[in-house]
């Protein structure tokens, strides 16, 4: 029965992609319909897109790691336990015992040593997460060291032990099998070239073929030392029209596809399908630049959380797309702060602006992309906000137009999103709490900069303090203390939590998608 169900297995991944798509799939095999071709690179060290990140981790492990038991826990990895001394800045990690890499070869501590240097010494794209921890290519294997079983990640900066396991949970930090990777370095690239194409990992699935702007396919890692994989197999088929995608998962030639629209879900009938709605790490938001005089009063910061229509919005065009979030560390991580206080209310907003004595009407350039639901969203913002005599012009452009307007700090109000680069919320607290040089000269990739606000010097230090704080519930609550007031008083009225549809067969089970793309998983999918 075994060597039968490995047969079909092997058949399977072997046929054509146009062939699969002429009969139901089988029962031991997900296949996912998605764009995917946004992926530049697959080796952990470059890789930096979204695709990009589901496929490293599916086939790669760190030392600690959110997993898809549960991933708003960091959880056991390829370390067993790990003791930190804050005092010392240092954390040692103790290897799981039993480990291998899908080549065969036993998980080494000094796998660890070398996975951590090579990203370091390679500076590619995600670099800069790791080189947090104050990593040079200089001294990161004095600051990453192997004693038995053990491996010593020692660190330098004035923050807690919790931000560093944070940071070694991020994607950069995927171990990679340094005997295999060494054997197919070409001109000292360290493996750079053969990694973009094959993989060298130890997670539940084994990169079996990748093909750019067509497939991937994972074969499941029988070894894996936690529970599953459930399915012998996954193949992602590169499908980059969302019509297509609906086509193929209502004839039943894929289980799930992963970028159909609002509309598309909202017009799905099929008994046979159903629809998994998860909340994102990205906040969208409104900010108001303050080198503009007319919007440097608080009282037009107080008013504008009252003239966002959250809840006509997210019951209408952003139904299943956003949820309303209004602080700036999303929903369903630790040190969130989810209370939701303000509401629609136009008399309250005009009578703030009236106390303040702010003259109305007032003419603001709003500057957004030009693509829905954004368009959508400043359409409804405009509405509202001419309630309390707030004008909007809508500055439509590309992406890249309004983003580098922003950059320049020369726009007025803007809408926008943001997400976290590592799951830490320091990430984000750094960019809605923290602003302690506002010149023109120290360009800062954050939104306090972009904007111009001179954060208070008390919130300042607030973001430093929960930077530092060791004791992880202390940390917590110092970051939920620290959205409150932001929330409370700041030129960034945080709107929204985006979410993410998936539609899928209704056999399928155990599919996870946490927050961002890196907590993607399959380990757990069975198709009853």
């Amino acid at each position: 029965m075994k060597l039968l169900k490995a047969a079909l297995l092997a058949a399977a991944l072997a046929l054509p992609v146009a062939q699969q798509a002429n009969a139901a799939t089988p029962d031991n095999l997900l296949v996912v319909a998605q764009n995917i071709d946004d992926i530049v690179a697959i080796d952990p060290a470059q890789a930096y897109e979204f695709s990009s990140g589901e496929l490293v981790t599916n086939v790669y492990d760190r030392l600690v790691q959110y997993d898809a038991e549960d991933p708003t826990v960091l959880a056991a990895g390829l370390a067993s336990d790990w003791q930190a001394d804050a005092d010392a800045k240092s954390i040692t990690f103790t290897m799981r015992d039993g480990a291998t890499f899908h080549s065969g070869n036993p998980v080494r501590p000094e796998d660890v040593a070398f996975s951590f240097a090579r990203v370091i010494k390679l500076n590619l794209t995600p670099a800069f997460i790791l080189a947090q921890l104050g990593w040079t290519a200089e001294n990161v294997e004095d600051m990453v060291t192997v004693d038995g079983n053990k491996v010593i990640v020692k660190y330098e900066g004035d923050f807690s032990p919790a931000f560093a396991l944070n940071i070694l949970a991020s994607r950069p930090a995927s171990i990679v099998d340094e005997k295999t990777v060494m054997a197919n370095e070409t001109d000292g690239d360290m493996g750079n070239a053969w990694l973009n194409a094959n993989s060298a990992g130890s997670g539940p699935f084994e990169l079996q073929s990748y093909r750019p702007g067509e497939l991937v396919r994972f074969k499941a890692n029988a070894n894996y030392f936690k529970d599953g994989p459930k399915v012998d197999g996954v193949i992602i088929r590169h499908v980059a029209e969302a019509a297509t995608q609906q086509l193929l998962l209502t004839s039943g030639d894929v289980d799930m596809a992963r970028n159909l629209t609002p509309d598309q879900i909202a017009g799905m009938d099929s008994d046979a399908l159903k629809v998994e709605t998860y909340p994102q790490a990205a906040v969208h938001f409104l900010s108001f630049n303050q080198k503009q005089d007319a919007l440097q009063p608080e009282a037009v910061w107080d008013a504008a959380r009252y003239l966002v229509n959250y809840k006509g919005m997210t019951d209408s065009f952003l139904k299943g797309q956003m949820e309303i979030h209004q602080a700036f560390w999303p929903k369903g991580f630790p040190g969130s702060y989810d209370e939701t206080p303000y509401s629609y209310d136009p008399q309250k907003a005009k009578q703030i602006l009236a106390d303040a004595g702010i003259e109305t009407p007032v003419t603001v350039t709003l500057d957004v992309i030009n693509a829905a639901p954004f368009t959508d969203m400043a359409q409804s913002l405009q509405a509202s906000f001419a309630e309390a005599g707030i004008n909007f012009d809508i500055i439509p452009g590309t992406g890249s137009q309004v983003i580098t307007k922003y950059r320049e700090r020369s726009h007025e109000a803007m809408l926008l999103y943001w997400g976290p680069d590592f799951m830490d919320p320091h990430s984000n607290a750094k960019a809605f709490a923290y602003n302690s040089d506002n010149s023109d000269d120290n360009y800062q990739a954050t939104t306090t900069w972009r904007n111009g606000w001179a954060v208070p010097e008390e919130l300042n230090d607030m973001t430093k303090a929960a930077l530092s704080e060791s004791d992880p519930d202390k940390r917590n609550a110092m970051y939920g203390e620290l959205q409150k007031r932001v929330q409370e008083k700041s030129p960034i009225v945080i709107m929204f939590q985006a979410a993410y549809q998936v539609a899928m067969d209704k056999k399928v089970e155990g599919y996870v998608n946490g927050a961002t793309s890196d907590f993607v998983y399959y380990r757990l999918v069975t198709k009853n």
